[in-house]
């Protein structure tokens, strides 16, 4: 798969992410000692190798919505979350990042709640601008992220550090996310004693690198908080919002896009504008649905993700 000098070289890191585009064929990746790894994902479950931590992500449920290509939003997502709870032994918690809901409706909310609920993992969540449709997302802040108001927190787990953030609150021209100076602050004072050794995940629904700027899939104001994030020898970046997978790696900065769980999304430039794909054959939506597994080996190595159809 490569030579043994890349191994100790970013061009391991760029590999395997570059492999694990067609990782929606049920491949997980594990890197162990800078040496990528690879298992199916069968039937059978695997246990998590010794020393690791791993955790699963959703995004984009979307519950409310019913048109095509999906009339069954609640169905999806109860699908993710079934295969969530076949892996929830390895899992320490879940991940949302954002769109819970299609109009923020507290109906909405409550179904999503409950289906989640079901895997028995502690979630976090970040909001989508989905959920904040209705008195500036307070409902959603309620409900999802008690005692982060604003929707931006930090927490600690087996020894890494994960930051969620709110872009979604201030959109700009074009749909683009906004962090915002407060939130900028706030970032900025939360990592300032951090030591450059420790493993930072940071999660947010509308990707942290411009993916398309003619669609709003980026964020305005990115690039600030990036700058305090690159001293960090291992950082990786979740977002949602695109409904497919994409990747992107800049130095130790991984990000990663998810699928969603209700419907996908076409490609920049593949069609006039964003939107649900509607035309799609029959039997082939849940093939372009999933939820994303990540392992992170007590290394100095990065995430390993997977990502998993609900159709695999």
């Amino acid at each position: 798969m490569m030579d043994q000098d890349e191994h100790h070289t970013g061009h391991s890191r760029r590999h395997v992410l570059e492999c694990m585009v067609w990782a929606g064929t049920g491949v997980l990746w594990t890197v162990n000692g800078g040496v990528p790894q690879s298992r199916l994902l069968g039937g059978t479950a695997h246990a998590a190798e010794t020393g690791a931590f791993s955790f699963l992500q959703i995004s984009d449920s979307h519950i409310g919505f019913a048109k095509d290509p999906n009339l069954d939003t609640p169905g999806t997502l109860r699908e993710a979350m079934a295969l969530v709870g076949q892996r929830k032994h390895e899992a320490a918690l879940l991940i949302h990042t954002g769109d819970v809901s299609q109009l923020s409706k507290e109906a909405q909310f409550d179904t999503a709640d409950q289906i989640i609920r079901e895997a028995g993992l502690q979630t976090h969540y970040v909001p989508g601008e989905h959920d904040v449709l209705v008195d500036d997302g307070k409902g959603f802040f309620a409900r999802f992220t008690p005692g982060a108001p604003r929707g931006w927190y930090s927490f600690d787990q087996q020894g890494v550090h994960f930051i969620a953030l709110n872009n979604v609150q201030d959109l700009k021209a074009g749909g683009l996310g906004s962090l915002g100076p407060d939130q900028l602050e706030w970032l900025k004072r939360d990592l300032a004693d951090r030591a450059a050794s420790t493993p930072i995940v940071v999660f947010a629904h509308v990707p942290l690198w411009t993916v398309s700027a003619e669609w709003g899939w980026g964020t305005q104001d990115a690039e600030e908080a990036l700058s305090y994030l690159r001293r960090f020898g291992s950082v990786t970046v979740l977002n949602g919002h695109i409904h497919q997978v994409m990747q992107k790696v800049e130095g130790t900065l991984a990000f990663h896009t998810a699928r969603s769980t209700a419907f996908p999304q076409p490609a920049p430039g593949t069609a006039a504008s964003p939107g649900p794909i509607k035309d799609l054959p029959p039997g082939k939506l849940r093939g372009m649905l999933g939820i994303a597994a990540i392992t992170r080996v007590q290394t100095a190595t990065p995430l390993a993700i997977v990502d998993t159809p609900l159709g695999a």
